[in-house]
C-alpha cells in the first residue's frame, strides 16, 4: 500500500513560516493569529499520523510546522507586548517619529 501524504502537515508548515514573516513585518498581530492557525493544524496532523503512522508520511512537516508556529507566536506576542508599552507609556510619538527619521534616510 502507498503512503499518502499527511493532511494539514504542508499547510502548518506554511502558517509557521508566514507567522515567523508577519511577526517581524507586520506588528506582531498577523504573527500571532497565522501562528495560532499553523499551531492548531500541526496538533491535528501529529494526532492523525500517531492514530496510523506507517499510512502517512511527511510528520518532519508537521513537527517543522509546530516549531516554526511556537517562533511565530512568541515573536509575534514580543511584538504585541511592545505596542501596548509604547502605547500606554507614551512613547508612541517618539518611536514613530524615528522610523518617519529612518524612511527618509533611506530614501
Amino acid at each position: 500500500m502507498e503512503k499518502q501524504k499527511l493532511p494539514h502537515a504542508q499547510s502548518s508548515l506554511i502558517y509557521g513560516i508566514v507567522s515567523i514573516v508577519t511577526a517581524c513585518c507586520c506588528f506582531g498581530l498577523p504573527g500571532v493569529i497565522f501562528g495560532y492557525i499553523g499551531l492548531n493544524n500541526s496538533k491535528k496532523a501529529l494526532a492523525i499520523y500517531n492514530e496510523d503512522p506507517s499510512q502517512y508520511t511527511g510528520d518532519g512537516n508537521a513537527n517543522t510546522g509546530k516549531i516554526t508556529s511556537i517562533i511565530g507566536l512568541v515573536l509575534g506576542a514580543i511584538a504585541v507586548l511592545q505596542i501596548l508599552y509604547a502605547i500606554f507609556s507614551g512613547s508612541w510619538e517618539e518611536q514613530m517619529e524615528m522610523y518617519k527619521g529612518l524612511i527618509e534616510q533611506s530614501s
